[in-house]
């Protein structure tokens, strides 16, 4: 939570007054039950009801001027609270975007959304609330416990027993209820991971006709969300009762001992209103403080959880090396490399060496989960090798600012990722400074333009979430049309043709050839066709290079290759 702190640097200011205004309010609070004795004392008691009318206009103002100092504390409150939480989700989304593969998929969507969402408004609403109650607060019981000690000592010993008392009760439901709050955002977490999982998957989940079985989870998962909440609720909810009993057998007390005084004639009948009305302020603070230091404890464990995420470092940093990048003939070296997925004890690639040269077409095949696209992952940094090196321009990938390597490289996703708005706003996240004409080039290198143009607005077709408007060989072909507008030196196509039928797919890649030019191009694919007349072809099996070079040349001496090509391809097609 300290971390967090910063983030009240530009809220100084507010972060006083806010509190002040509450203190200003609480004093004027604690000088009326003192005017209220007077009126019992004087006027009630002498029938003056000048003097009456004189002390109830007195307390008119003091209320007037206290509800003033409360919507002034507000204010100041409200703002700071805001604009806290405001600069912190912030700097929060920033930091998660800067996080590498490795690190998101360590921590999940889910959890990363909870913490976005539900935790920082916790945070927001417990600190609106301490700014405005952590002062006045305790300012009101210690004030009410003093201000009673003005009126008479023997009555006021009843306030030193009962606040430390319930002082006790009140820390110590706070402590045993912190941890819980934790599980509870933990179970929301889950909770929030299956809904995404649900929305995301609707369409498999309705083919299979799995319905019931989602909805069953999800209710074994809320309901365990619903029994950690309750279970947190009771002990939160001990916190009234007992500060009730507490306090009002402290009244009883109270009342006793003030009645004795008052038939000694120690102290007055007004002055024992006056007492009665100090302990039922410090009864209506206490229970503002217990409710405070439920939502502090809420807020505390969500802050922790944000906190956490900051702590998390990028694994993946912008190089420190300066120079420029050797301008050899080889655009990319994959140099007897290692590599290993976060808490995996098997390597996902391992010792693979390979030089492409500047304007090859690399065609990577290989069975599922043999590490194609691990493999082309490494290039632009997405991941980093354990051991051996990753080589753009014959300078280590390492080497180079984030920002400088990834603007050569374009890339083209397993999974086609549309955003909602134009088609035009999406065709720029390749380069933010295309114009039409560029963008068109890109749609027809694509095989996108005819289906562009029969939507009837070009490149003012507005997109749905996640592309929902678009059959799935639509969303690939914009996609790479994306990655093309760019212009990259290298383009890597993960298997991003998928979805496109036979002649599509032979068109695409005659185009990409013919458009390039001195263009590097990696193309990741379960067809053999697609990549049959790549300059060089490398076939993966378990991590292990199974074999490299063209098509003629693996058809005889690599069997992992020629198995799969007997299985897609007919015997002429083959040869």
């Amino acid at each position: 939570m300290k971390g967090l702190l910063k983030y009240l640097d530009k809220y100084k200011t507010e972060s006083i007054l806010g509190p002040l205004f509450k203190m200003l309010e609480a004093t004027f609070e604690l000088f009326i039950p003192l005017v209220v004795a007077k009126m019992i004392d004087v006027g009630i008691k002498n029938q003056d009801g000048g003097y009456i009318l004189k002390m109830g206009g007195l307390l008119v103002l003091l209320g007037v001027v206290g509800l003033a100092a409360s919507l002034t504390a507000q204010y100041f409150s409200a703002k700071a609270a805001v604009g806290f939480s405001t600069a912190l989700r912030n700097d929060l989304f920033a930091h998660i975007n800067s996080l590498s593969y490795s690190e998101i998929d360590r921590l999940g969507t889910s959890t990363l959304i909870t913490r976005m969402t539900s935790d920082i408004n916790q945070v927001q609403t417990g600190l609106n609330l301490f700014l405005r109650l952590f002062l006045r607060s305790p300012f009101i019981v210690f004030g009410a416990m003093i201000m009673a000690f003005t009126v008479d000592v023997k009555s006021a010993i009843t306030f030193v027993v009962v606040i430390p008392v319930l002082s006790v009760v009140v820390f110590g439901i706070m402590l045993i209820s912190m941890p819980l709050y934790k599980k509870v955002q933990r179970q929301l977490d889950q909770v929030l991971l299956t809904t995404k999982e649900n929305l995301e998957g609707v369409r498999v989940i309705r083919a299979f006709n799995r319905q019931k079985d989602e909805i069953k989870k999800f209710d074994g998962e809320n309901d365990l969300l619903v029994r950690l909440q309750v279970f947190v609720g009771k002990i939160s909810a001990l916190m009234n009762p007992l500060t009730y009993v507490i306090i009002n057998g402290a009244i009883l007390v109270l009342i006793w001992v003030a009645g004795n005084q008052v038939y000694s004639g120690a102290i007055t009948q007004g002055e024992t209103v006056a007492l009665w009305n100090y302990m039922s302020q410090i009864l209506v603070e206490l229970i503002k403080l217990a409710n405070l230091i439920i939502n502090i404890s809420k807020a505390l464990a969500c802050a922790n959880r944000v906190q956490k995420v900051f702590e998390e470092k990028s694994s993946i940093t912008d190089g420190t090396k300066e120079g420029q990048a050797a301008r050899d003939k080889n655009k990319v070296v994959f140099d007897k490399i290692r590599f290993f997925y976060g808490g995996s004890k098997e390597p996902s690639l391992d010792n693979i060496s390979l030089s492409v040269e500047k304007g090859q077409t690399v065609g990577i095949i290989g069975g599922t989960g043999s590490g194609k696209s691990s493999l082309v992952n490494l290039i632009p940094r997405f991941y980093d090798v354990q051991d051996g090196a990753v080589l753009v321009d014959g300078k280590n990938v390492k080497d180079y600012s984030l920002k400088e390597l990834r603007d050569k490289i374009g890339v083209v996703p397993q999974r086609s990722v549309l955003f909602a708005g134009s088609l035009r706003d999406n065709m720029k996240w390749g380069r933010m400074d295309a114009d039409d004409e560029e963008i068109y080039k890109a749609l027809d290198m694509a095989q996108a333009r005819e289906f562009v143009e029969s939507k009837g607005r070009g490149l003012d077709f507005m997109i749905a979430q996640e592309g929902k408007n678009l059959s799935g060989g639509q969303k690939q072909r914009l996609a790479i049309a994306r990655a093309l507008v760019r212009s990259p030196e290298i383009l890597i196509m993960d298997d991003s043709a998928s979805a496109l039928d036979f002649a599509t797919d032979a068109r695409l890649r005659k185009a990409i050839k013919e458009g390039t030019k001195d263009m590097t191009v990696f193309i990741v694919s379960q067809r053999a066709a697609t990549i049959r007349n790549a300059d060089v072809i490398v076939v993966l099996d378990d991590g292990q290079m199974a074999g490299c070079g063209t098509h003629k040349e693996l058809l005889e001496s690599c069997e992992v290759y020629k198995e799969i090509c007997l299985s897609q391809l007919s015997k002429e097609e083959v040869q």
